[in-house]
């Protein structure tokens, strides 16, 4: 089985993955630490180099070789991949996998991310917490579609990484 965890950016898919993967014995994968692995560079680098575009295929092609990758994972996705082309679908068709969105809410998620804003390059350029919170409220009406089909929708706003590890769990 695979486990992709989905959400915005600071909703925590990477520390739940780690923390996910080793309770259950399975491997883990970050879909961004994959992406700048191979390419040689961060994402912010990535993006600031060559494009959105060209870091979406690349986020793409590199999900198609996650998901034909034989073993069991848990998958931290980005925050926009589900979101684009038809990565969803290409997720939500594999048979032996879970879809598991971390949903936090936006006070959550501003509060988390302004302090890390520089190295997120869909926000480093926002100067106030409020333009971040604006920012935040607009990308997740727009990703909700997506996020909202998963298989499983975890709240993780005021639990701990260990609680959430346990719902996770219960559902699986």
């Amino acid at each position: 089985m695979k486990i992709y965890l989905t959400g915005y950016m600071g909703s925590g898919k990477s520390l739940i993955g780690k923390e996910l993967a080793a309770e259950i014995g399975y491997d883990f994968i970050d879909l961004d630490a994959q992406i700048e692995l191979i390419e040689d560079m961060g994402i912010h680098k990535i993006f600031e180099q060559r494009g959105e575009l060209y870091f979406r295929r690349l986020e793409t092609n590199i999900l198609a070789d996650v998901i034909e990758a034989p073993g069991r994972f848990v998958v931290s996705l980005g925050g926009g991949t589900p979101c684009y082309g038809n990565n969803f679908d290409l997720i939500d068709s594999q048979l032996d996998s879970k879809i598991v969105y971390l949903k936090a809410s936006v006070d959550s998620l501003t509060e988390r991310l302004f302090n890390e804003k520089e190295q997120r390059p869909l926000i480093s350029h926002l100067e106030s917490k409020e333009k971040l919170d604006e920012f935040v409220r607009k990308h997740l009406f727009e990703r909700s579609h997506y996020y909202n089909q998963a298989d499983l929708i975890v709240k993780v706003d005021k639990l701990s990484p260990q609680e959430i590890v346990k719902k996770i769990k219960q559902n699986l």
